[in-house]
């Protein structure tokens, strides 16, 4: 699989007063620039975005993927969108809701699953090998518990998480060494950074895709999930997963 080269950010915010930084940093990405803006903000005491914008752009952000993108990708009319349903439910609301029904029929049970540990705020800035996703935020949910029992952490619950997500978001931490946690439409955000003299020299951040891309995480676990035979259904994994930077999936020639 290929991956395209992060920015270095971290060079990009030393030496910056922490209002051009943040001023800066969402004016990079066009992906989530609320999250960015509340992340450095919060990082480094300055005023916040309002927390019902950062709201808005995450619902944004997966009515996007669930109306239009995922739908498109599988030649499917729109979602309608609405709420998950109750567990007894699950397949008569999965009837009536072609996205969701093509992903149960196209990923059995168990393929392209991966069951890490969500991310937690004692995790940090680590990008270590966790599951930091819109679905794992909302595991606790009865609905995505029972898909997980039957499908595993495969596209399906991934993509039933964005809608379940698709409501209040949890508010962004401080946590006590600094690094600021804020909900994005993808995961968690974590930034730490540190000014002195009025400049920042200091910066550190991790991003969801960071931790998808781990070594022994989410993107390698479900890849390798996926059956040998379904190898045509790699880009759609890989749109469900949503890395924040260009990748695409080559498969290995036969020796």
């Amino acid at each position: 699989m290929a991956v395209s080269s992060a920015l270095p950010i971290e060079a990009l915010m030393l030496g910056r007063s922490p209002e051009a930084a943040a001023d800066l940093l969402p004016r990079i990405f066009n992906l989530c620039p609320v999250a960015q803006a509340t992340a450095v903000r919060l990082a480094l005491g300055l005023p916040l975005p309002a927390h019902a914008d950062l709201e808005q752009e995450i619902r944004r952000e997966h009515r996007l993927k669930l109306s239009v993108i995922w739908p498109t990708m599988l030649g499917l009319p729109g979602e309608p969108g609405g709420d998950l349903p109750e567990p007894c439910d699950l397949d008569g609301w999965l009837s009536r809701n072609p996205l969701f029904a093509r992903l149960s029929d196209l990923f059995g049970p168990g393929e392209a699953a991966c069951n890490l540990p969500a991310f937690e705020p004692a995790r940090g800035i680590r990008a270590c090998a966790c599951d930091n996703s819109p679905a794992a935020r909302r595991e606790a949910h009865p609905t995505l518990r029972a898909v997980a029992d039957r499908w595993g952490r495969g596209p399906l619950w991934r993509a039933m998480g964005r809608l379940a997500d698709a409501t209040d978001a949890p508010l962004p931490v401080r946590l006590p060494d600094g690094t600021a946690l804020v909900p994005a439409a993808r995961g968690t955000y974590a930034l730490r950074a540190r000014a002195e003299g009025g400049v920042i020299n200091a910066f550190e951040r991790t991003t969801p895709t960071d931790h998808l891309l781990a070594q022994g995480g989410v993107l390698e676990k479900s890849l390798f999930a996926l059956p040998a035979d379904k190898g045509r259904l790699a880009p759609i994994l890989l749109a469900i997963l949503d890395p924040c930077v260009p990748a695409s999936v080559t498969e290995a020639a036969d020796a």
